[in-house]
């Protein structure tokens, strides 16, 4: 609780922003370029532990090839782990496990322990990114901009995650190109 409380007080939203996008790239596994979707789903298992895929695409309202591509890369990552369904042989129930249950567990620190508060933050920060498949990268950059105002384009790449540069400059071309961002 005083932990929460303090990093809570000690922080702007900028701040938060990024330390919440920093746990999520910890928790799937260290990679900035995983989508929010992808985040949205191993937040999703999170909250409800167990789950089936179908409940899960129910509840996200997402296809079933793309949920089995984003599971199958969650499990091959070791994000989550799965567990034989005794009512039903044909699904499986899925669980975050690892270093993604820790990982997230820190990331809602910045939420009060709300789950629902952070499947907020993630599907806003989707939306607003107006992109198809926004990534943790682009996230990152947005609130690093939010938090410094005005800063250099080298300023907001050297707040990535020391990828490959052509990526980083990439992505922040997208987010110049769909105006997200002004580069002037």
């Amino acid at each position: 609780m005083v932990k929460t409380l303090a990093k809570q007080a000690m922080t702007t939203k900028g701040q938060k922003a990024c330390y919440v996008i920093d746990h999520l790239v910890e928790a799937l596994g260290n990679d900035p370029s995983s989508s929010l979707r992808r985040a949205m789903i191993l937040t999703d298992i999170d909250i409800h532990p167990g789950s089936t895929q179908t409940q899960i695409m129910d509840r996200l309202d997402i296809g079933k090839s793309a949920l089995n591509r984003e599971i199958e890369w969650l499990f091959n990552y070791g994000c989550i782990i799965t567990e034989e369904n005794k009512t039903d042989a044909r699904s499986k129930k899925i669980y975050v496990c690892g270093y993604s249950k820790s990982a997230i567990s820190n990331a809602l620190d910045y939420f009060s322990g709300q789950h629902a508060n952070l499947l907020f933050f993630l599907k806003r920060t989707a939306k607003f990114l107006k992109q198809e498949k926004p990534t943790l990268r682009d996230a990152k950059m947005l609130y690093s901009l939010y938090e410094k105002k005005d800063a250099s384009r080298q300023e907001v790449l050297d707040s990535l995650y020391g990828g490959a540069t052509s990526t980083d400059n990439r992505a922040y071309k997208k987010l110049v190109e769909t105006g997200i961002i002004d580069d002037a």
